[in-house]
């Protein structure tokens, strides 16, 4: 398949995990990927194994400015854009509510929420004036069913799952779609920042007694930012192994 011939595409968190094998696919099928993420060292391994077909910018997506000239730039140096996926996000500390770190909640939702939100706010506009885009929001089950001390991750896929709806209606007569994806826990790197007992709680709850793998995920979102999706948006999708009821 070729779906990605001549495209132009950004990737949030795309040094790793799942936007890294998003961005590898998409590669493959011909198209440019911008990667945006946070980890220079990282980016600079992705660089040099993705090859010609990607370029890298260091950038907080936590920053609306920054975020806005990172789209310009996107633009300018790929003639267009084409797709958006936005896989950047942190998993938070696993604590109680009534224990929840008030600096630690809002750490979290400034770049689960605010940042995805400056993402879609800042490249949406490239793709209206061309008639044609594709945005694809990482969310998560646990913004559909809440994981114990995980609330502030748990609210914040929430709210992108909210956000994605919207804009996704907004859009509808533009020629471009806005869909989600909720996964249930997958094997990358964000493992590292969550607690075993938590990591034991989660993949308690998945039919298939297994984690989810980056290839899986990265396949669904290659369908849904290309051309073959164009009758979903405002849409989520799960890849949960059986653990979503709705």
């Amino acid at each position: 398949m070729r779906r990605y011939e001549g495209a132009g595409v950004i990737v949030t968190g795309g040094a790793s995990g799942i936007g890294l094998k998003t961005a590898e696919r998409m590669i493959a099928e011909g198209g440019q990927v911008s990667l945006w993420d946070m980890d220079q060292a990282k980016l600079d391994a992705a660089k040099a194994s993705l090859g010609a077909g990607a370029r890298v910018t260091r950038l907080d997506i936590t920053d609306p400015r920054a975020v806005e000239r990172a789209a310009g730039e996107a633009e300018a140096a790929m003639g267009r854009i084409d797709a958006l996926v936005c896989s950047a996000g942190v998993a938070g500390l696993n604590a109680l509510v009534v224990d929840y770190p008030i600096d630690e909640w809002k750490r979290v939702f400034d770049i689960n929420l605010n940042g995805l939100f400056y993402c879609n706010r800042y490249v949406a506009p490239f793709m209206k004036a061309r008639g044609y885009g594709r945005i694809v929001n990482v969310a998560s089950i646990a913004g559909k069913e809440g994981n114990p001390t995980a609330s502030a991750y748990s609210a914040s896929k929430a709210a992108v799952i909210g956000l994605t709806k919207s804009l996704g209606k907004e859009l509808a007569k533009d020629g471009v779609t806005v869909n989600a994806i909720t996964p249930a826990t997958v094997e990358t790197p964000i493992l590292a920042q969550v607690s075993a007992a938590h990591i034991a709680y989660m993949r308690s709850k998945i039919p298939m007694d297994r984690f989810g793998t980056v290839d899986e995920i990265a396949a669904i979102i290659c369908w849904l930012a290309s051309p073959e999706c164009s009758f979903s948006t405002g849409a989520v999708f799960d890849v949960s192994g059986g653990r979503a009821t709705y």
